[in-house]
């Protein structure tokens, strides 16, 4: 029997409860394929079910990663660097809770340092471990810029999304080319309108409208 049991309270957003086998869920699928109305058991359907069990495994990983574990390592020896760090354009791909349609899109991370930094590698793993679970934009970028500051406490954290729904795109009102842009500013660039002109500029004014006064 598998349990889901979170390692923190942000590692999983569900209550614990007992997870369904592999058999379980390929059949949960067949009946799905069936009521698109095909046949599971014909040629090109036949392992499918294994497959989507198989990747959905990949594509919610981040139900079984801690975000606050990936930025307990951090460096002190910055020889006071206190400026912006930018991670910009962290490729994006999440999953809608509502349709379970794709999002799409990119996502940049800054901070303001406080005595120490974290490696960046470790700020792109922060945004998977959250965009790899049913969500939608406005608490994952929350979710992102508040674990980045509760953990590494710096003098300011931004998180900015840029995305394309497919549950917008492909269904409902069919309006490809949409963008959908949303921003979590705490700290200095929150309450200094300067620091978040600097920022904006190193993004390149991407979600200007949303972010400038």
């Amino acid at each position: 029997m598998n349990i889901i049991t979170p390692t923190s309270p942000r590692t999983a957003d569900a209550v614990t409860e007992e997870r369904p086998t592999r058999e379980e869920a390929e059949a949960a699928i067949r009946t799905l394929l069936r009521w698109a109305g095909d046949d599971p058991d014909r040629e090109g359907l036949r392992d499918t079910p294994s497959r989507v069990a198989r990747a959905y495994r990949e594509f919610f990983v981040g139900y079984a990663t801690d975000p606050v574990a990936v930025l307990e390592r951090t460096f002190e020896e910055t020889d006071g660097y206190d400026e912006i760090v930018l991670l910009r354009d962290i490729r994006l791909e999440s999953t809608c809770e509502h349709h379970m349609a794709p999002i799409i899109g990119r996502v940049h991370v800054a901070y303001l340092p406080h005595r120490r930094v974290v490696g960046i590698s470790k700020l792109a793993r922060v945004v998977d471990a959250y965009a790899k679970r049913l969500q939608i934009q406005e608490k994952l970028t929350a979710q992102i810029a508040n674990t980045i500051q509760d953990v590494l406490e710096p003098r300011g954290v931004a998180v900015v999304i840029e995305a394309a729904h497919q549950c917008m795109t492909t269904r409902g009102v069919h309006k490809p080319g949409v963008t959908m842009v949303t921003s979590r500013m705490l700290g200095a660039f929150r309450d200094d309108v300067a620091t978040r002109r600097e920022l904006l500029a190193m993004i390149g004014n991407r979600g200007s409208t949303i972010l400038s006064e």
